[in-house]
């Protein structure tokens, strides 16, 4: 049985990389997209398992933290305890 494919369906279906001499690898870009990121984010590289690392984004802990504790506070409490610093 022979089976007739599109070579530009072939062509775009290769979602490979090569690690240069200084351990750098450029993402394919569809793969960048359907992961959600973009260029200049940061990521961290973790090992899982021989061939293979997995990139995630890099949380910013300040920013997911900010604004959890609106309302704990009494009104100009946070105001006089930072005027207590000088």
């Amino acid at each position: 049985m022979l089976f007739f494919t599109n070579m530009e369906r072939v062509k775009n279906r290769w979602r490979g990389a090569k690690i240069s001499e200084k351990h750098q690898v450029t993402i394919p870009i569809a793969e960048m997209r359907i992961a959600g990121l973009e260029a200049g984010e940061r990521v961290i590289a973790r090992a899982d398992g021989p061939g293979r690392v997995v990139l995630e984004r890099e949380e910013d802990v300040l920013e997911s933290f900010s604004g959890s504790l609106t309302g704990v506070f009494d009104h100009g409490i946070l105001e006089q305890l930072r005027n207590e610093w000088d």
